[in-house]
């Protein structure tokens, strides 16, 4: 298992393009730049150079999705999107200790994509959720420790699956964010949060162990972690 998930990253981050309807190799350029491979963010270093974010700001803005696009070129698209712009929201706000510092952070309405303007809620909530793929909760990146890390390479449509798997196996596994043994499992706020997006009962185990390394019984104790807000830097 570990194996395969180890050749998933290198896929991921090494993918070229053939045809796809949105270019995302910028914010590749980006992530490859500013973003460590445990996924901590040089905001620092990217405020610096903030042309390179609002050019490719600028490429999602002129290049809202449209019906004739397939599920994953959206989705890759949305997931891309809500990580690049929570990101010039942080930047917008620099230094700051945790996106809560911020007053309504994801309801504010500063996202401008094909003429309308809308929210980090609107893509979470509107767009993302109501696709059903629980696994976009490993994927979109809310600028805090406790967050999914945040993948150092656009998602691509063409190779989705294998990011969004790696992305939950990459969490579900991370010690810092899930506590796992075969008995008893302290696992991340986002289960809570989001209950109504993952399989219930056994079924919600069977989803865990599909990613988790360590074989979990069919009625484990459960717990939630503490939320750490800290910003991801």
């Amino acid at each position: 298992m570990m194996k395969k998930f180890l050749i998933y990253i290198v896929l991921a981050c090494s993918w070229t393009a053939s045809t796809q309807t949105m270019d995302h190799s910028k914010w590749t350029d980006i992530l490859q730049a500013y973003v460590a491979d445990n996924g901590k963010v040089n905001y620092k270093g990217l405020l610096n150079n903030r042309a390179v974010l609002n050019d490719y700001l600028n490429d999602l803005a002129s290049n809202a999705p449209e019906d004739s696009w397939s599920i994953a070129e959206k989705k890759a698209y949305w997931i891309n999107a809500y990580n690049a712009y929570t990101i010039q929201l942080i930047l917008d706000n620099y230094p700051i200790e945790s996106i809560k510092d911020l007053k309504n952070p994801w309801g504010q309405q500063f996202i401008e994509i094909g003429g309308k303007t809308i929210t980090l809620n609107t893509i979470e909530h509107e767009i993302l959720r109501p696709m059903g793929d629980s696994r976009i909760h490993f994927a979109i990146v809310c600028a805090s420790e406790s967050c999914p890390k945040l993948l150092n390479c656009a998602f691509e449509a063409e190779i989705l699956k294998t990011q969004l798997d790696q992305a939950a196996h990459e969490f579900i596994n991370d010690p810092s964010k899930n506590s796992i043994t075969s008995s008893k499992i302290s696992i991340s706020k986002i289960f809570k949060w989001f209950k109504s997006d993952f399989p219930k009962g056994e079924d919600f185990i069977n989803y865990l162990n599909t990613y988790s390394t360590v074989k979990i019984s069919p009625e484990p104790k459960i717990n939630h972690q503490n939320y750490n807000w800290s910003l991801n830097e």
